[in-house]
């Protein structure tokens, strides 16, 4: 028989690992559970749906964004290409057209002569056999206990949410008015349209958010949110000015009614090529949907918005990786076993494309009998790999990219840019030498 591995797992990093081993020569049966099993979140049975955001952060020299996507584009990242084909407006960040970004994967991964898709559940994990475990945030009951049972610790889990989606042709352009940030975007227009506050408009719309019912739920009180995507009205919680300085900052905006900058803005991002919907960045919620409907409308420029997405909230399964995985993403008491994407415990989507790439491309030298070596530390997809291995197990986090990740210079410098771009220029230098020996 030829050798092949089991990927359980058809989101971000489940395609993206797939796709690396059988570009290696690899067979690989992937296993994914929709439709036949939905979860909470996901709106299709498309492989690689992105469920929150359409955006894949930062792509601006010399972010710690931007590098990992750089790496990833050196590997020849399907998804990366993908997102390439599924780009729409989002300035210096890489947003994409969700259902051109799924399709793009989805026929890739289905036409691929050594892969082969199964639309069923794992159920349980044979150590023996090599599986890439790529389920994400929301893994089955039925797999998590599995994996329970393997490591011999119990899975964690915290909880995210899911910012609400509006129809484009119900947002008023006479209040909204088109812009980036400093005016920074692609192609220099304005690629979000923002929904700008004064002070009165602000200050009512934080009482009400603050005495708006959520939605009924089981979830503890002990039970952390993902700090890096807090709901709305959690943010407000911690203040009244809190949203202003956050998710609604209005830095580097002009309304131009007042030729002044607003109390506070809303931005909406293009959803789709067709530019027929917006997504409320930083608005995700857990607010009952007539609820996020009244309030969502005291907005200025979405008084008459129809939503075609509330935002929700859903649990974010993951293991204790620095407890468990060494950084070939391997389980060190059971190597045949690797992790990737979320459940690993990164967090955002090209960090689980790149643990998805990283587990496929090392499972693939361990399938063929070849030294097994990670990205060194001084790369993005290094750092990443080293913080999931070496954090400490007791206070255990999901991670972004960021550059508190990377080992410090040698020689420190002062000035923030210039220290960014010569961790950019060294890790470099260290991907280059790492491919060459791989």
């Amino acid at each position: 028989m030829h050798p092949h591995v089991t990927v359980a797992g058809g989101g971000l990093a489940g395609t993206e690992a797939a796709w690396q081993l059988a570009e290696r020569g690899i067979n690989v049966i992937l296993y994914e559970m929709r439709p036949v099993r939905t979860t909470d979140a996901h709106q299709t049975d498309r492989l690689a749906e992105l469920v929150c955001s359409n955006s894949l952060k930062s792509d601006q020299h010399p972010s710690a964004s931007w590098l990992l996507k750089d790496e990833l584009r050196r590997l020849d990242s399907l998804l990366l290409r993908s997102a390439a084909k599924a780009r729409v407006p989002g300035g210096h960040a890489l947003t994409v057209d969700r259902e051109v970004f799924a399709a793009e994967v989805t026929n890739a991964i289905e036409t691929h002569p050594k892969i082969q898709i199964r639309r069923e559940e794992v159920l349980d994990l044979n150590p023996a056999a090599v599986t890439i475990v790529a389920t994400g945030p929301l893994t089955s009951d039925n797999l998590a206990a599995s994996i329970g049972h393997l490591t011999g610790s119990g899975r964690l889990f915290f909880y995210d949410s899911i910012s609400p989606i509006v129809d484009a042709q119900t947002v008023d352009r006479t209040i909204a008015f088109p812009a980036s940030r400093y005016d920074k975007s692609l192609d220099g227009t304005g690629d979000y349209l923002n929904c700008p506050f004064n002070k009165a408009e602000y200050e009512r719309f934080i009482d009400e958010l603050m005495a708006a019912h959520a939605v009924d739920s089981h979830i503890p009180n002990d039970v952390p949110y993902f700090e890096s995507c807090l709901p709305i009205e959690e943010i407000a919680r911690r203040g009244r000015d809190t949203l202003r300085f956050g998710p609604m900052k209005p830095m580097g905006l002009t309304d131009p009614r007042t030729g002044r900058r607003p109390w506070a803005a809303v931005q909406l991002r293009q959803e789709n090529l067709r530019a027929d919907s917006y997504n409320l960045v930083g608005f995700q919620n857990h607010l009952r949907f007539a609820e996020q409907k009244r309030i969502m409308r005291l907005i200025p420029g979405l008084e008459s918005a129809e939503f075609l997405r509330y935002g929700q909230i859903h649990r974010n399964t993951y293991i204790n990786a620095p407890a468990l995985l060494n950084d070939t993403l391997q389980l060190r008491d059971h190597t045949n076993v690797f992790f990737a994407g979320q459940i690993s415990g990164v967090e955002g989507y090209v960090e689980s494309i790149a643990t998805g790439l990283a587990a496929g491309i090392l499972s693939a030298a361990h399938v063929k009998g070849e030294m097994l070596a990670a990205p060194p530390r001084e790369t993005a997809m290094g750092s990443l790999l080293y913080y999931i291995s070496h954090a400490d197990p007791k206070h255990y986090q999901p991670a972004n990219i960021a550059f508190d990740l990377f080992p410090p210079l040698a020689e420190p410098l002062s000035d923030r840019r210039e220290r960014q771009i010569a961790v950019c220029d060294r890790a470099a230098i260290a991907f280059q030498s790492w491919l060459c020996r791989s």
